[in-house]
């Protein structure tokens, strides 16, 4: 850690910094859709697995069950996801995307593109992709799951 007259400037620290600040920008964001970042994180992970079970996603993120019912339930409602009997298990709910969500899903990539290039609007290409190199070694060093925020733990 090098220690400058503003405080400690270590990685852990400035990641932190950064990591609570994007976050910041992404919420405001995202929130001019109507949505929260879970919202995004649920949206895009199902769309990436249409069919999913609530079973499967709340391995995937890490809580229980009843904790994803209660994340998909406003998207229900929003008229974003549907809940639809599995027909290999009637106990079993799949769930998918609705026609509205393909459209929430463009102004989701818009806006998560236009915030990826303000956030590293300092960085040239070549810079942004060993950043991106170097983030995903420590992340995976720490035991994260690629993909999946760790904030749908608490």
């Amino acid at each position: 850690m090098t220690e400058f007259r503003n405080g400690p400037m270590g990685v852990a620290f400035l990641l932190a910094q950064l990591g609570a600040h994007a976050a910041g920008r992404f919420s405001e964001r995202i929130g001019e859709l109507g949505l929260s970042p879970s919202d995004v994180g649920l949206l895009r992970m199902i769309a990436m697995q249409p069919g999913r079970s609530q079973q499967s996603l709340a391995a995937d993120l890490g809580v229980v069950p009843s904790r994803v019912t209660a994340l998909i339930d406003p998207l229900d409602r929003a008229g974003l996801v549907e809940r639809r009997r599995s027909t290999g298990d009637r106990r079993n709910y799949e769930l998918h995307l609705t026609p509205d969500a393909a459209r929430v899903m463009e102004e989701i990539r818009n806006t998560a593109m236009a915030h990826e290039a303000e956030i590293t609007s300092a960085l040239d290409p070549d810079q942004r992709g060993q950043l991106i190199t170097l983030l995903s070694l420590i992340a995976a060093d720490q035991g994260l799951t690629p993909g999946v925020h760790p904030g749908y733990r608490r």
